[in-house]
């Protein structure tokens, strides 16, 4: 399982792999993304490098904008339990929001029967919140499910929409984050929602856009605009991504 990171001191982000997570919980947003008490395990560590340029292999955050494939957004058919989540991907117990959890605890909760966990601290990094009860954090997905269906979702295979609602493969794809900003977030993408704190901006704005070219989603205009401003504002921001299979 790879260690996620916590949120950088820098702007640059690395983006690249792991997920999963625990017990039930309700959910209070558009997209009901249930919040994350009992388990969940993200993955990413963004690292990258500040000034002189994009580290090895990684992409400015203007130059992936770029890449990300223009699309009109098709809203219609869809229904949150398209996307089948959270599952226990590798049998150990913890289902994908305790993985997530376990991974991006700045200190580690203690894992019990049936992985349920105890104690622990967070960093939400969408609005600079330090928690402490894992009940109080929602597990995110970075490009909400009805965002991800209405660019390209809509006609993928259910096996294929699962693994994108799980996905443990990329560091940011998924993060644990306070109810209160996912739930303010629901399933806007950046020309209507950021997150709170200002200092979240730049790396939000890199994991979104390496989340849409991990999985080929399309970007609308007034989407793609928002990022372009945000890019503007965040010349040393970097994105590396690996294409999901």
């Amino acid at each position: 399982m790879n260690l996620r990171r916590l949120l950088p001191a820098v702007a640059a982000v690395l983006l690249a792999a792991s997920v999963a997570g625990c017990n039930p919980q309700a959910a209070d947003d558009a997209d009901s993304k249930p919040s994350a008490s009992a388990g969940s395990s993200t993955a990413g560590a963004p690292s990258g490098a500040a000034g002189g340029g994009p580290a090895e292999g990684a992409l400015t955050l203007a130059e992936a904008i770029d890449k990300i494939p223009p699309g009109d957004e098709k809203r219609d058919g869809y229904e949150r339990d398209s996307f089948k989540h959270w599952i226990d991907e590798d049998d150990d117990d913890c289902e994908t929001r305790a993985e997530v959890l376990l991974e991006e605890a700045t200190t580690k909760p203690e894992q019990g029967e049936r992985c349920a966990l105890t104690g622990g601290v967070w960093l939400s990094y969408y609005d600079e919140v330090e928690v402490t009860e894992a009940r109080k954090l929602d597990i995110d997905h970075m490009v909400p499910l009805a965002e991800a269906w209405d660019s390209g979702a809509y006609d993928w295979t259910a096996e294929r929409r699962q693994a994108y609602a799980n996905d443990l493969g990329s560091k940011r794809s998924l993060v644990a984050v306070t109810a209160k900003s996912n739930r303010s977030k629901s399933d806007q993408d950046p020309a209507t929602w950021l997150p709170p704190a200002d200092s979240a901006h730049c790396t939000y704005a890199a994991d979104w856009t390496g989340t849409k070219l991990r999985w080929a989603l399309t970007v609308d205009d007034k989407e793609r605009a928002a990022l372009l401003k945000l890019a503007e504002a965040c010349p040393d921001t970097t994105v590396r991504y690996e294409a999901a299979k």
